[in-house]
């Protein structure tokens, strides 16, 4: 709904919106406001970003990613539970993304670091559990299982990786958010839920 308002928006006064209420390293750590000036709490920009995009592939990526892995981890929590985790580990990964570029004026906006937490938390609830992936070989496409546990570590790998390229990509956000959600799943787990050292199984 918040895209659909963006695109009806139009190029200019998305770009505004953005600028708005998106986050810039810049704004939090040297305490200013760079222009459009905001008329809300420079601090709810953490919330607010998290619930924007950059454009429909932004947002059909993101969505892609939440629809694989956050079905397991919001059952694994409950309803309520899952939307405060969600909220959290994205704004602890804005928190990671503002820290290590505090000089950073390009706005960022996206879900990518909340749902960075849903990964973290996957991986820690299901590391053995088989998805379901997409290959392909030449012309030959197929469809094979691979364990979660290599497809989220390459995945965080590549985010590591990533970081040394000249990418626009909030890269250290996605790194924040997996290893917040890492941390925390085992704060948000229903009671039928018990920790057994990386893995939490059903009891």
């Amino acid at each position: 709904m918040v895209f659909l308002y963006q695109f009806a928006l139009g190029p200019y006064r998305n770009h505004l919106l953005v600028m708005k209420m998106g986050i810039i390293p810049y704004e939090f750590t040297h305490a200013v406001d760079i222009p459009p000036y905001t008329t809300h709490p420079l601090i709810l920009n953490l919330i607010t970003a998290m619930f924007m995009h950059g454009g429909i592939l932004h947002l059909l990526g993101n969505m892609l990613y939440l629809w694989i892995f956050g079905n397991n981890v919001e059952d694994a929590m409950g309803h309520v539970r899952f939307i405060l985790f969600y909220v959290l580990t994205g704004i602890l990964a804005s928190a990671t993304h503002i820290i290590l570029m505090p000089n950073a004026t390009l706005p960022m906006v996206g879900a990518s670091g909340a749902i960075s937490g849903v990964l973290g938390a996957y991986f820690i609830l299901y590391p053995r559990a088989q998805v379901h992936t997409l290959v392909f070989l030449f012309f030959f496409i197929t469809v094979i299982q691979v364990p979660a546990m290599v497809i989220l570590g390459f995945w965080f790998v590549f985010q590591l990786l990533s970081v040394f390229s000249k990418s626009n990509v909030a890269w250290f956000a996605h790194i924040g958010g997996f290893l917040s959600g890492m941390f925390l799943v085992r704060f948000f787990l229903r009671k039928r839920f018990r920790f057994h050292g990386s893995v939490f199984r059903r009891v």
